[in-house]
């Protein structure tokens, strides 16, 4: 590769004159000559004859007049891919010269490695080297996403036009003639690294933004939340939905509505101001107060829903008014992870659903349960440690018979003492201290493994699985889940994923990418703790679901004729749908005549059996 004016055997007397008149130029230019492209050059005088590696000695000297990195701005990084050493380290001394950072691999095999540790904003090669081409290798840098935007310019001394062609066709951005002055040298590069940091930035706040909206991506913010955690312990969060969307779809349709929760969405931005906002789901929304004073928390709540009580939306239109629950939670109770606080503002959104107010605040545990809650915590902690999680098993039977088998799997925690806990006590202590997508792999795991082991021995049966939503949208999780299935050569349809209720309202979005991963497969879907209201029965529709779990509210309330008939509505609705429906919590005969007269299609409870460690429940022969 070379960077001098000319590349021929020219004599370096530059006081010579050609046939036609005009002076020869010298390989390399005197001394002096550099300087003219700085401020302080002094008057041009006679040319003279120089040593060529004093020339290039004077040249890399000199060249820290030439167009400066702006100041503040990190140094350029170029890599030099060349394989003559003194042509790299006259390149080298150009660049550095001017304020970059330039480093050199001599062989194109080193090339990813120096990629990888230097992270150049361009890489500068020659095109023809020993072992792999200029062009080869610019093929392979472009095969790295994390490079696929870096510039690569080429240096040639070929002058065939389709050479040329050739360069850019192989992905590069440009490629410079020899010979090359090294004021042309750092302009060319200096351009193109300005370029593709603008280009970069602009990518970077695409990635980071909606530009609908101007509130932060869903998962940009949630990488901003797991820097902030566990060492945030000031301000709120503040989670917002919007209630009702269902009834919205249905009548004025998706594009709509879509238009309508965008427009909550610059409204959200618009109050938020220079705090994180992001849109987490559907219509679900969260804002993230880093420094809001506790006594700002409620007031901010009220403004975040007078907001929206105040604004007429057009849809198709109709002028209307969007109604929204406010849930927060003070993060001066300090949370180990971002999920755990997460959960808190989650849990404070159930809340407000039921208060008149529509708002609601995170409510800690009293310092009574705190201790027995710090003490049960420490010991799951221990348990996901030592692999001490147990599974129980209940079976759910057929009302009209039937051999296959299918049962709930139920996660216990064994104390030091010998008690068992149930997933009642420890699931939302895992919540809020974000281990519940470590147990939900690990049960998951377990599952699977058992699915395995019945299906070696010739008895296969069906698991419902509880996760939460939130353990199946993390990235790579339904890809683990049906390679996992695939490896054990276990039928997907013999797995349920169980999710409660009020986990899949919140992340309704999360739950339909999920779905639409697993249905290929056979996997199917669960919505347990179901109770009728209108959000809940349009997610009937809105999700692929094969089985609805009823509320134990149900099954505890069946003597009261409100509830039993809300309750054969509800079968009737599902059936419908051609969705199956459990009813759980079924302790005596009386409930179980009762829910068979209602339509009911399948019944778990002590009744049948209880929770056990094995499952070897006789469903060929199991008489209700």
């Amino acid at each position: 590769m070379s960077f001098v004016p000319h590349e021929r055997n020219a004599s370096l007397n530059t006081g010579r004159s050609s046939g036609s008149g005009h002076a020869l130029r010298a390989e390399y230019p005197p001394a002096g000559y550099w300087r003219r492209w700085g401020g302080d050059a002094p008057a041009p005088q006679a040319p003279q004859a120089v040593d060529a590696k004093q020339a290039q000695a004077a040249a890399i000297e000199n060249t820290q007049q030439v167009v400066p990195v702006e100041a503040g701005e990190p140094a350029y990084r170029i890599l030099i891919v060349e394989d003559d050493r003194s042509q790299a380290l006259f390149a080298q001394g150009i660049l550095k010269g001017s304020g970059m950072d330039a480093e050199v691999v001599a062989l194109a095999s080193e090339t990813m490695a120096a990629m990888d540790r230097f992270l150049p904003d361009l890489v500068l090669m020659d095109l023809h080297m020993p072992g792999m081409s200029g062009t080869e290798l610019t093929a392979l840098i472009r095969s790295h996403a994390a490079y696929a935007h870096v510039p690569v310019v080429f240096l040639t001394g070929d002058t065939d036009p389709e050479s040329h062609l050739e360069v850019l066709d192989s992905g590069a951005d440009d490629y410079l003639s020899k010979p090359v002055r090294p004021r042309h040298l750092i302009a060319a590069v200096q351009n193109r690294v300005r370029r593709a940091r603008a280009l970069k930035l602009q990518r970077e706040q695409e990635v980071r933004r909606h530009p609908a909206t101007g509130l932060l991506t869903r998962t940009y913010m949630l990488q901003q939340l797991s820097l902030a955690f566990p060492q945030q312990t000031a301000g709120a969060m503040h989670f917002v939905v919007i209630e009702g969307t269902s009834a919205l779809r249905d009548h004025y349709g998706y594009a709509a509505l879509d238009a309508l929760l965008t427009e909550a969405g610059r409204i959200i931005a618009t109050l938020a101001g220079e705090h994180a906002a992001s849109r987490l789901n559907d219509n679900t929304f969260v804002v993230y107060w880093p420094n809001l004073p506790p006594d700002r928390h409620a007031v901010w709540a009220r403004q975040l829903r007078d907001a929206f009580m105040g604004s007429q939306f057009e849809a198709n239109g109709d002028y209307i008014r969007l109604r929204t629950c406010v849930g927060y939670v003070d993060l001066v109770h300090g949370f180990n992870n971002a999920g755990a606080a997460l959960a808190a503002a989650e849990e404070a959104l159930r809340l407000a659903r039921i208060e008149p107010t529509s708002i609601a605040a995170y409510r800690p545990p009293s310092s009574a349960v705190s201790e027995h809650a710090t003490n049960l915590l420490a010991q799951l902690q221990d348990a996901l440690k030592n692999e001490r999680l147990e599974l129980a098993f209940q079976p759910i039977v057929s009302v009209v018979g039937g051999d296959h088998g299918q049962y709930q799997t139920l996660v216990r925690l064994r104390d030091g003492s010998g008690q068992l806990h149930t997933a009642a006590e420890i699931v939302p202590l895992a919540e809020r201290a974000g281990l519940v997508h470590e147990i939900d792999r690990r049960v998951m795991t377990r599952a699977i493994a058992i699915l395995g082991e019945q299906q070696r021995s010739g008895k296969e049966a069906r698991l419902f699985v509880p996760q939460a939503a939130r353990s199946l949208g993390q990235d790579g999780y339904a890809q683990w889940l049906l390679e996992s299935l695939k490896d054990l050569g276990i039928e997907g349809s013999q797995l349920v994923v169980d999710v409660r209720l009020a986990d899949a309202l919140v992340h309704s979005v999360l739950l339909r990418e999920f779905c639409q991963r697993m249905m290929a497969a056979g996997v199917r879907l669960c919505l347990g703790q179901y109770q009728t209201n209108p959000e809940a029965d349009a997610l009937l529709t809105q999700l692929p679901l094969s089985y609805v779990r009823l509320s134990p509210h149900y099954a505890g309330k069946i003597n009261q004729q409100a509830v039993l008939d809300e309750m054969r509505l509800l079968i009737e609705r599902a059936h419908l749908l051609g969705l199956q429906v459990i009813g759980q919590h079924v302790e005596d005969p009386q409930t179980a005549a009762t829910l068979w007269l209602s339509g009911i299609d399948f019944i778990q409870g002590d009744l049948v059996q209880r929770a056990a460690d094995g499952m070897d429940f006789d469903f060929q022969h199991s008489l209700l």
